[in-house]
């Protein structure tokens, strides 16, 4: 049965016989920016045409760009799940993938992990503990290591750089204020408290001088992560650099604030000192909880844009909305 809320390509993603493989079933993902495609052993990814400023998708050109992005960034540290750029075309009355037609949209065609290997469900089910975190802190740390520095990189870990990401994210969810997910006096809190550390430029400053602003991964967290027969770390932030240039520590807080998110702190706590004693970065936790709090925000922040998507289902608005609730708790948490 077709939804009037998706676009007529998804619907025609949703038949089986557009692909050239194998597929028995076929299930949509939605995100703020992104409609996710699971079918077969493959995933295709296709970008909304939104801009919400910091992201801009609105026409073909810049989303075939992102995708094209999309792929040589996450082949850092994916190089084997990443498979390539595709083409939505218009035959006729339909739709091809790859065909001959007027190219409607790019996608970014990715091998399917398995699902039951998902972090996310994984910590669901009691499966992750300090083994699966080493394995996480053995990957990461070289990576950060081999990743770009230069000039550039390094402006975006100083405090007025990052400040310009902080204070968007208060701009942009001020609106929101009130309706249930965030009271004003949890605003008001998590933006003073952000403010004020803020002030603190020869902490930043110092960030930069000890090499530790590069080019991260930028959303770093148990759903973009796969822990099957190797460590997969995918999904990196692709759209905008200013939120993948930064410093290790708010890369490696993110990972940090979610297993707090899931109620993991003992594991939290463990997998900063393991970071801090693979890589020699003492100073990760002097701004661990600064970085904690800014990305408990955006994934609140996240929660509210997903939930306004007039395309989303009504249990997943409701889902949404609890979920930013409790990460702007936990965010207000960090300021205390």
């Amino acid at each position: 049965m077709a939804d009037d809320n998706l676009p007529g390509y998804i619907e025609a993603l949703r038949q089986p016989g557009i692909y050239d493989h194998l597929v028995d079933d076929i299930k949509i993902v939605q995100t703020h920016i992104s409609f996710v495609l699971l079918a077969g052993d493959f995933v295709y990814k296709f970008k909304k045409p939104v801009d919400f400023g910091f992201l801009d998708f609105s026409t073909l050109e810049k989303r075939k760009y992102c995708c094209e992005q999309e792929l040589l960034l996450n082949r850092r540290l994916c190089p084997d799940i990443y498979l390539g750029l595709v083409s939505l075309t218009r035959e006729g009355d339909g739709y091809a993938l790859g065909g001959s037609g007027e190219i409607l949209e790019y996608g970014v065609k990715m091998r399917r992990m398995p699902e039951e290997k998902m972090m996310v469900n994984l910590i669901q089910q009691g499966q992750v503990g300090r083994e699966q975190v080493d394995s996480l802190v053995d990957k990461l740390v070289p990576f950060y290591q081999l990743a770009d520095r230069n000039d550039e990189i390094d402006g975006y870990g100083r405090a007025e750089s990052v400040a310009v990401n902080v204070l968007e994210n208060f701009e942009q969810t001020e609106g929101f204020v009130g309706e249930g997910a965030i009271s004003r006096e949890t605003f008001d809190r998590i933006s003073t408290w952000s403010k004020e550390f803020l002030t603190r430029e020869n902490l930043f400053a110092n960030r930069v001088q000890m090499g530790c602003i590069r080019d991260c991964h930028g959303d770093l967290y148990s759903a973009n992560i796969c822990l099957a027969d190797k460590v997969y770390i995918y999904d990196c932030i692709e759209f905008n650099r200013r939120f993948r240039y930064c410093d290790v520590a708010s890369d490696i807080a993110f990972l940090a604030m979610d297993l707090d998110f899931h109620g993991l702190r003992d594991l939290s706590a463990y997998c900063i000192d393991r970071f801090c004693e693979r890589s020699g970065d003492e100073g990760v936790k002097e701004m661990l909880n600064f970085y904690k709090c800014y990305r408990a925000y955006v994934r609140g922040k996240i929660g509210l844009f997903t939930a306004s998507d007039p395309a989303v289902e009504e249990s997943v608005k409701k889902s949404c909305i609890q979920g930013a609730a409790k990460y702007f708790a936990l965010a207000e948490g960090y300021t205390r």
